[in-house]
Parts: structure tokens; sequence; C-alpha cells
């Protein structure tokens, strides 16, 4: 699985509010209006911006804060198509994969805003392909890159029935 986009740059500590104002709860409902607001508090008309396929870059600490599993899906919805930062909330994580939006753990300090980058899942490689640089990732377990494919854990389930670990 190959991902290309262009790079949207954060820094640290991109709270799940930021992601998903807590002023907005009403539209959690509402997935495709709530999407329309997604990062507006980080970067004033964000989703305005996005290119179906950007990857958004971040610093430390991605996803900190409450659960907010809409969280996540917005920024799927928004059309990124994965995200690329050097640490990542634990329940964002699983809350990303969970509605298949792809998110990795890399050194991100070397793509800029507005780099193309290309990422693969299974060889766990990020090419910048702007300033020619690779860098690697953990690749993600079996599991989840089959969980990614089929579009998030309720497709997963409904094609498989289930689990095979």
């Amino acid at each position: 699985m190959i991902l290309e986009g262009n790079a949207k740059k954060f820094g640290d500590n991109i709270s799940t509010d930021l992601i998903a104002p807590g002023r907005l709860f009403h539209l959690r409902n509402n997935l495709p209006e709530l999407a329309k607001h997604v990062l507006e508090d980080a970067e004033p008309n964000f989703a305005e911006k996005i290119q179906k396929g950007d990857i958004i870059v971040g610093g430390r600490n991605f996803g900190l804060g409450s659960s907010r599993e809409h969280a996540p899906a917005i920024i799927k919805i928004a059309g990124i198509g994965a995200i690329l930062t050097q640490s990542v909330a634990r329940i964002f994580f699983r809350n990303a994969i969970n509605v298949g939006l792809p998110i990795f753990e890399c050194d991100t300090s070397q793509i800029d805003a507005e780099d193309r980058v290309q990422i693969d899942l299974l060889k766990g490689t990020v090419e910048n392909l702007t300033k020619k640089i690779t860098l690697t990732f953990q690749s993600l377990p079996e599991i989840m890159v089959a969980i990614l494919n089929d579009g998030g854990l309720m497709p997963y389930i409904q094609k498989h029935g289930g689990f095979k670990l």
C-alpha cells in the first residue's frame, strides 16, 4: 500500500480539542459537517486548503486529550490520506486505525510544509520526494495493515466476521 500527498505541517501537542473543537460538539452526529472545521483552531480555514490525499505531519504528542473517536474520523472525511508524527497518543492511534486512517511515528523534522511525501506501508518507509530523503518507521502489525486495507475496523469485521489472531 503506497500513499502519496503534500505535507500539511503542524507542531507539537495537537490535541483532540484542536482537531475537533469542543464548541462544535453538537455536530458530532454530522461528521461531514464537523469535518469542515477540522483543525481550524490550530490553523484557520485548514479544511478548505486540503487536497485529497494530503498528509498531516505532526510533532510530538499528536492526538493528546480526550478520546473523541470522531477526531480521526473527521480528518479522514476531510480528505487527509495519512498522518506522520514524531509521537502519538495511544488512544488516538487506535481510533485512527479503527476508522481506517493510516498513522505512523517517525522523525518528521526533515519534512516541511507542502513537501511531496510518499509512504510505503509494507516497507516502512517515507520518501520525501521534494528533498530526496528516505525516512523509516516501524511497520504496523499485519492485522492493522489488513484493517487499514479494508477501510477500518467495522468494514474489516464485516468482511472477515471477526479476528483471526
